[in-house]
């Protein structure tokens, strides 16, 4: 009995710390750019000195230390952009994300969603998918931490993100 519990305990902690998230498996394909920047890198980034003058500087630098992950993988390649639409309308099922909003232009499809943290505008997770249109590239975003959303237009700024201007749209239309 005693080995069963010790068994159990061992599953349990070793598939916390090496369970791969939900959207893993596309990094490092081939036909796939990815962008994942953790907690780590955030920590580092938040210890930049920056000019107390510069007052967007300072809200980025206090936006980074809200931050855990960011995860972004983007493709053109067909086969793999199926594969992410499956994945994405999985996750938003599962994960209890509530969706902020939805566009359709031009064959492009934005959706994103959020979950919610103390307050209506405060996040802590924030969904972005964007199908890509004709020739352009299929996006997959995940940000956690625990930030307000009307800070996202900067991080976007800042960090060049694709579908940021959507994400600008979303962080303007819930306030």
């Amino acid at each position: 009995m005693k080995n069963f519990i010790i068994t159990l305990v061992f599953a349990f902690v070793s598939t916390a710390f090496y369970a791969q998230g939900a959207f893993d498996k596309f990094d490092g394909q081939d036909d796939v750019t990815s962008v994942l920047v953790n907690k780590k890198m955030f920590d580092i980034l938040s210890k930049v000195k920056v000019d107390p003058s510069d007052k967007e500087a300072q809200q980025y630098m206090s936006l980074i230390k809200k931050l855990d992950n960011l995860k972004v993988f983007t493709t053109k390649n067909a086969k793999i952009e199926a594969d992410m639409k499956l994945s994405a309308d999985k996750y938003i099922k599962t994960a209890n994300l509530e969706e902020l909003m939805r566009i359709n232009d031009s064959g492009k499809n934005v959706k994103i969603y959020v979950k919610s943290g103390a307050t209506d505008s405060k996040i802590r997770e924030l969904f972005m998918f964007i199908d890509g249109a004709k020739n352009e590239e299929t996006v997959l975003l995940s940000l956690t931490g625990n930030f307000d959303l009307n800070e996202i237009s900067l991080l976007t700024d800042k960090m060049q993100l694709p579908g940021g201007s959507d994400l600008k749209k979303a962080s303007k239309g819930k306030k």
